[in-house]
């Protein structure tokens, strides 16, 4: 009897492994198409999903006539200045502004990873990205900001270290360093060898 609950349980274990990360994407992706959806709710009255298309065409048609038009562009960012020159409301633009610039655009930081030595005798190198090469403005010329994202989180810390403490990764570009940090070193090192191989 205890021989057929343990298969039984490896079996569903094997089961939760491969449902589990599709019921969680499956999930993930419903709840950002509804809430995106109900952004407009009397269009979302019309038809399921028309919200959700509206939103995206216009901020796609944003996107183009942002970079396409100067008289566009020239009105988008002098309405951005002005935010951020505005009291209590700059603080709030500008590190919003600075986060999606982070990530996505012609100014995405995330884009350089490296190895960073944060712990000497013995050595112990952790995954980071490099956000400021040198940090004269501060005084430290010789120091270098790098960004290192927390493990199974969308969080992370920055941490100044001298510029001889860091080495740039190869053998795995950024999208793969990321996923080989949040996954806690589980994946993207893993890929990038297979990828390799195959090659």
């Amino acid at each position: 009897m205890r021989r057929f609950l343990t298969i039984i349980l490896r079996f569903f274990l094997q089961g939760v492994v491969i449902i589990g990360p599709l019921a969680v994407t499956v999930y993930a992706i419903f709840f950002v198409f509804s809430a995106v959806d109900n952004l407009i709710p009397w269009v979302r009255e019309i038809a399921p999903g028309i919200g959700f298309v509206s939103i995206v065409l216009f901020i796609t048609l944003v996107g183009y006539i942002g970079t396409r038009f100067f008289i566009f562009r020239w009105i988008f960012e002098a309405f951005g200045n002005i935010l951020e020159h505005t009291p209590g409301i700059k603080y709030v633009y500008s590190s919003v502004k600075d986060v999606f610039n982070s990530f996505m655009g012609d100014k995405k930081k995330f884009n350089n990873p490296v190895w960073v030595r944060t712990h000497a005798s013995p050595d112990v190198w952790r995954i980071g990205f490099l956000t400021q090469k040198e940090l004269s403005n501060l005084g430290e010329p010789e120091m270098a900001a790098v960004y290192l994202p927390h493990s199974y989180a969308i969080s992370g810390w920055v941490i100044v270290v001298n510029r001889k403490d860091i080495k740039p990764v190869t053998g795995m570009n950024a999208a793969e360093a990321m996923k080989f940090a949040v996954s806690g070193g589980v994946t993207g090192m893993h890929d990038t060898t297979l990828s390799s191989n195959h090659s």
